[in-house]
């Protein structure tokens, strides 16, 4: 039988670390709407598994393109243990959706590959505003609340 490697989903640690560094999500404006619910439910997540609000940090920016922006930037200045990136894109008639999700995409996991923490994508690509709402609390449930507990598992993981 192989070697399995889990991990207690436990924010705790990350609550009181001796730099002072906390939990960063990264959020757009854009599509704000539907992007609130995402880090009202990454931030439901994080408390529920042992993060303190006063280590929580919400950093809003403009639109999806500047989510790795803000991510990079929190990794350089050491200040988040582990980053959760959320937006919403939705499908207009042009190719920018195309282009944007798959930046986007791409950016956030070299980062979370290259860097020092963990970084978890929470980025809702819907084709009309429905399947959004869908995904940020509606029946397919709330991808920021499943962006923050994947990032409470690797943060664990990273501490091991």
């Amino acid at each position: 039988m192989p070697n399995e490697h889990r991990v207690k989903l436990d924010g705790h640690a990350y609550t009181r670390h001796p730099a002072g560094r906390h939990v960063g999500i990264v959020a757009s404006r854009f599509n704000d709407s539907v992007t609130r619910r995402l880090v009202d439910g990454a931030v439901e997540c994080l408390r529920s598994h042992g993060v303190e609000d006063s280590a929580i940090d919400v950093y809003w920016v403009a639109g999806s393109f500047e989510l790795p922006q803000m991510a990079a930037k929190l990794v350089r200045d050491g200040r988040c243990e582990g980053i959760v990136a959320l937006g919403t894109l939705i499908r207009g008639e042009t190719s920018h959706f195309d282009v944007l999700a798959n930046s986007v995409a791409a950016a956030l996991e070299s980062l979370g590959v290259e860097g020092p923490v963990p970084v978890t994508f929470g980025v809702i690509t819907a084709e009309n505003m429905d399947q959004a709402v869908d995904r940020a609390g509606g029946k397919h449930g709330n991808l920021g609340r499943n962006a923050a507990l994947s990032l409470v598992e690797m943060m664990s993981h990273w501490r091991q």
